[in-house]
């Protein structure tokens, strides 16, 4: 078997969306498009006979650090170090750029391929799924000015991704939450409509009780039957808060690092993440 690895273009979108599909996996054809606008030189695939069988994503976040997500391998390719090839790829690219660390969510199952490369454990999270029946509703909304929720996130995240929020606002502004007291931020969230559900994070709060009012918040805005969200195990609050509202356990993730770790934000104050594919 011979395969070709190359950069990711958009005319491979939709072949990237049945990788996806087939691993049930949450993603769009809108997140596919998000990271090549981040790293157009940075996201890779892997090709047999002109189809698109694997792929790999990189996002640089102010040369602070970097991303990797999105390795995928079509099932008939796995077990013959397709992964381990669309990750290397990766790897050489961030290297190349100098990017002092790289950071990723592991699966169980990836877990050891990144150990082999020297990624280490930073903190553990679990993705928890709502899932309803019959008709949710709609709600009307208004998109609220983030611009300081975006100054704040930087601190809390470690590295500057305003773009990346403000294309989940732009897409789903009725997920954009703001609560404050007085003139401070008390807490945030922010959503995508994913391929299969809705897909709550980042969501951050100071206290329980303001976790508390975007959570219930968010899920009343949700119009799909299932509702994902990545919990910071560190965090007290949110998954005691998802387990008493009705969510199931889903998977567990672990997030790793490799390289220094000098800009590791405040995850602690985080109640849950972006995402696997985004940090």
């Amino acid at each position: 078997m011979s395969l070709q690895f190359r950069l990711l273009n958009s005319d491979d979108i939709p072949q990237a969306m049945r990788l996806v599909n087939i691993a049930g996996w949450n993603q769009t054809s809108l997140d596919w498009e998000r990271f090549l606008s981040a790293s157009p030189e940075g996201c890779f695939v892997a090709e047999h006979d002109g189809r698109v069988v694997g792929t790999s994503t990189t996002i640089i976040y102010e040369g602070r650090f970097a991303w990797i997500g999105m390795v995928i391998v079509h099932p008939r390719y796995r077990g013959r170090g397709t992964g381990t090839a669309l990750l290397e790829r990766a790897i050489q690219y961030l290297d190349s750029r100098r990017v002092p660390s790289m950071k990723l969510d592991a699966t169980p199952h990836g877990q050891p391929l990144y150990e082999k490369f020297g990624f280490i454990v930073e903190y553990e999270i679990e993705r928890w799924m709502l899932r309803r029946h019959g008709d949710v509703g709609t709600v009307s909304h208004a998109v609220p000015e983030i611009e300081d929720v975006l100054r704040l996130d930087r601190e809390i995240f470690g590295a500057d991704r305003s773009a990346l929020l403000a294309s989940l606002t732009e897409e789903a502004p009725e997920f954009t939450l703001v609560a404050r007291e007085g003139r401070e931020i008390a807490g945030y969230t922010f959503g995508r409509r994913g391929s299969r559900a809705d897909h709550l994070g980042p969501w951050m709060a100071r206290s329980e009780n303001v976790a508390v009012i975007l959570l219930e918040e968010f899920v009343r805005r949700s119009q799909k039957e299932l509702v994902f969200v990545d919990c910071l195990l560190r965090n007290l609050w949110a998954v005691p808060l998802v387990k008493t509202r009705g969510f199931e356990f889903c998977r567990p993730l672990t997030r790793m690092y490799r390289g220094t770790n000098n800009r590791g934000g405040k995850p602690g104050l985080l109640c849950a993440v972006l995402g696997p594919e985004f940090g």
